[in-house]
């Protein structure tokens, strides 16, 4: 359906894709593995002639006659219109399918399509989500929105960036066996994905990058069997995750006064004219100095609704939030300098963030300059010192965030959100994006920073139990509601709430590994 024969794309003089080939077969799953940075995303919106500003491309594309090539980006956010509903963006697809149809059942069978999609996507109570707005859906929400728009658009091409970034194990495993549903139909499926296990069910043949340029390629099954470059064995390396509980005692942690409680949290989200409708209840949640909460749960069970209710980003909620027994403003417009430095969030789409136009160095020296009056120079020396630290080098920070990949923004988000020397950092699925060598050495820096830094405390948002399961403690979210928290060894091994049981019984790993025999057995 596509073919790619020795792409190269050079920008700023450097070669951000080296030499690249792939073949996107009907009904094939082609994935694109590799560390952030290494061309992945490059190479996959080469299939749609998509291009960074200013690139100098070689090399040949061919697409079928009927190839159109559909995309869904690791960021959806970003190809979302903020300004319009579910409803209207979906709407608009399906609108023009039907146009052959008597102008009386147009309406109907566009809304029938929407909703099968949205089905399709693995999206339940579809009907709800029509009519809200893209911010008021979690990010794993958005990306089946935009996974249906695909799916809509009749693509015979997908090319799913980071499909699963930021899904919860259950919600994975759906994606998955849709991703398997689309091959069975003569589609062909470009995977690029950090996701080894995900890539693992899916993929008929894996290609591996590094920095570029394409280190080993092959059938899946002996891929995984016999690696034959020493960068794939590192990929494939999941061994020696560092641990937050390490850093300090369960024990220790009890022991001294919270610097974050939250009581009687309720939040809502606007309906349109229909008022407000509650997505969050959170009678009560502590965290203290040097400990890791891990909030987990599915895909818009509410969690990043409360790491941003704690972070002042959502002003439509009851309750209080203390910081050091002082109550913390609703929103961050009345904050002090002070509770805006102590209280730091990463969100989960980082690109979002930034502004697009000037460099990432700038823009994390001026968390310095604005919160502890920092002079410029300074200032600078401390943000490369910090970005440095988490892997970018200085070459990569003195670029504009459309030059860096999704992993690469990430640890700049991080890095900008450390420059403020925070009491709570808010970690919404920072390492969902990112590779398995990558995403240690992450977890490595946040263990070390929690070691050193007494008077820090984590609040880690994430989809993967295996990250959870490194905190000092687990809270649970489903439907809204705080179903169970407790210390992690407890939640993990003893779960009390019939939701934390189903959870904790369904790892990532259980999950996907055993969609290639449904696949398989489906002749797919």
């Amino acid at each position: 359906m596509a073919e790619v024969r020795d792409l190269r794309v050079v920008v700023g003089g450097r070669a951000i894709v080296d030499g690249v080939s792939l073949r996107a077969r009907p009904g094939k799953v082609t994935a694109l593995v590799g560390a952030s940075g290494s061309g992945k995303t490059t190479t996959g919106l080469a299939l749609l002639g998509e291009y960074p500003s200013g690139a100098q491309v070689t090399g040949d594309l061919h697409l079928a006659a009927d190839g159109l090539v559909g995309y869904i980006p690791q960021h959806p956010a970003a190809v979302l219109n903020p300004a319009r509903r579910i409803a209207a963006l979906l709407t608009d697809i399906a609108r023009a399918q039907v146009r052959h149809l008597p102008r009386a059942q147009r309406r109907a069978a566009a809304r029938e399509r929407v909703l099968r999609a949205l089905t399709d996507a693995q999206l339940p109570d579809a009907e709800s989500l029509l009519g809200r707005y893209p911010h008021q859906l979690s990010g794993g929400q958005q990306q089946r929105v935009v996974l249906a728009q695909a799916l809509l658009l009749g693509a015979r091409v997908i090319v799913a960036d980071e499909p699963t970034t930021g899904q919860d194990a259950l919600t994975k495993k759906r994606i998955v066996a849709q991703l398997a549903a689309v091959a069975a139909r003569s589609i062909a499926v470009v995977l690029l994905s950090h996701d080894l296990d995900v890539v693992r069910a899916l993929a008929d043949e894996v290609i591996v990058m590094r920095e570029g340029q394409v280190v080993e390629s092959g059938p899946a099954e002996r891929l995984w069997l016999a690696p034959r470059h020493e960068w794939t064995r590192q990929l494939l390396d999941a061994d020696g995750e560092p641990s937050f509980a390490d850093s300090r005692t369960p024990a220790e942690a009890a022991t001294r006064e919270a610097v974050l409680r939250v009581r009687d949290l309720t939040a809502r989200h606007r309906n349109g004219t229909r008022g407000t409708t509650v997505v969050l209840r959170a009678p009560e949640l502590d965290l203290r100095p040097g400990e890791c909460l891990a909030v987990v749960g599915r895909s818009g069970s509410g969690k990043t609704t409360l790491a941003r209710c704690l972070a002042g980003l959502h002003r439509e909620h009851d309750g209080e939030t203390f910081l050091d027994g002082v109550p913390l403003p609703r929103s961050l417009r009345h904050r002090s300098r002070a509770q805006l430095a102590a209280v730091q969030y990463v969100f989960q789409d980082a690109r979002a963030a930034f502004d697009e136009h000037r460099s990432v160095l700038d823009q994390v020296a001026r968390t310095a300059i604005r919160l502890h009056a920092t002079d410029h120079r300074t200032a600078q020396a401390e943000a490369l010192a910090a970005l440095t630290r988490l892997g970018l080098p200085e070459q990569l920070a003195r670029r504009r965030p459309d030059q860096l990949s999704g992993g690469e923004l990430q640890r700049v988000a991080l890095a900008r959100a450390l420059l403020a020397r925070p009491r709570v950092l808010i970690c919404d699925e920072i390492t969902s994006g990112l590779d398995t060598v990558t995403r240690r050495g992450i977890l490595d820096t946040l263990t070390t920073l929690l070691r050193d830094r007494e008077d820090l405390s984590l609040i880690l948002i994430t989809h993967d139990l295996d990250t959870a399961a490194l905190a000092h403690r687990i809270a649970v979210l489903d439907a809204g509601e705080v179903v169970e928290q407790g210390p992690a060894r407890q939640i993990r091994t003893d779960p009390r709430h019939p939701f934390t049981v189903s959870l904790m019984a369904t790892t990532t790993r259980q999950q996907v590994r055993s969609a290639p025999t449904a696949r398989k057995a489906k002749g797919a």
